[in-house]
């Protein structure tokens, strides 16, 4: 009888959730559908994407229109930028972020609740609100168009919501390593670097992965900052792209370009789903 009654609570749980279950398979399926289109219209040839018969492949694969997408189009340079900034970004904010995170988490002083709510209302303020100030503070230091610029103010821009991820995270640690640490003469900061450090790598390379794909799909700052298409990233190199398909008319070559672009973001993705899924339950849990 008590089975029977959970089998129907748990169908009656199950019922309720339909619905959820519903919109997010349609959700899924349409994704799925989109990146199957746009995949296979990178293989298709300009009449058949605008034919409409990308899925049918009547004159085959067209692996060259990748060719030309990193060749031709400047796919190859933006790519790099990207990879420069996004990566660069990724690092820098999380050397700055986790030293800071730490002592906020961990170090009980007057301010301490102060600059935890600046870092909060720092990741409430709109970049287009501090893009004037600094593009008029580099043209005054003579510094646009140049990368490192661009690099520092994505590193900046990172910093804020970093720190509060982190601070969480470590605020969540176990306090009993550092104890045990410390009763063995280990100074702070080797305790940081040595055991801490370790134990937030989770965390760490959920909020990485996040900065990453957050700069590498950044577009305003870069359109602003870089000043050339030697110093575009992605997003603003995919524009030009675009504005040079309407005069050649390869959109092989774009869908292409867009693969090429789309792909990294992906794979990293899927490739540590886990570790990101780990890092963000395991700083909701208490140590």
């Amino acid at each position: 009888m008590k089975r029977n009654s959970a089998s129907h609570l748990e169908l009656k749980k199950q019922m309720r959730l339909l619905p959820g279950h519903l919109i997010v398979g349609l959700w899924c399926l349409f994704t799925i559908g989109m990146l199957a289109w746009i995949a296979a219209a990178s293989l298709s040839t300009s009449p058949e994407i605008m034919r409409g018969d990308a899925l049918k492949f009547e004159t085959g694969f067209h692996f060259e229109n990748y060719v030309k997408a990193w060749g031709a189009n400047n796919i190859s340079v933006f790519f790099m930028n990207s990879l420069l900034y996004a990566t660069s970004a990724m690092v820098g904010s999380l050397l700055v972020s986790a030293p800071a995170a730490y002592i906020l988490s961990r170090f009980v002083f007057k301010g301490n609740n102060v600059i935890r709510s600046s870092f909060v209302m720092a990741m409430s303020v709109p970049h287009i609100m501090i893009v004037l100030p600094l593009f008029s503070l580099t043209t005054q230091m003579a510094l646009t168009g140049n990368k490192l610029v661009l690099i520092l103010i994505y590193i900046g821009m990172q910093v804020p919501y970093t720190t509060t991820f982190l601070t969480t995270f470590f605020g969540n640690l176990s306090r009993g390593y550092e104890e045990a640490a410390s009763i063995d003469g280990c100074p702070p900061m080797k305790i940081f670097w040595k055991i801490m450090m370790p134990l937030a790598q989770p965390g760490m390379v959920t909020v990485g992965i996040f900065n990453f794909m957050s700069i590498w799909n950044e577009y305003f700052l870069s359109l602003i900052f870089a000043s050339s298409e030697k110093n575009m990233s992605v997003g603003p190199g995919l524009k030009s792209v675009l504005t040079a398909m309407q005069y050649t008319g390869d959109w092989g070559g774009l869908f292409a370009a867009v693969v090429i672009v789309f792909l990294p973001t992906l794979l990293l993705f899927i490739c540590l789903s886990k570790t990101i899924i780990g890092g963000i339950t395991a700083g909701g849990m208490k140590g």
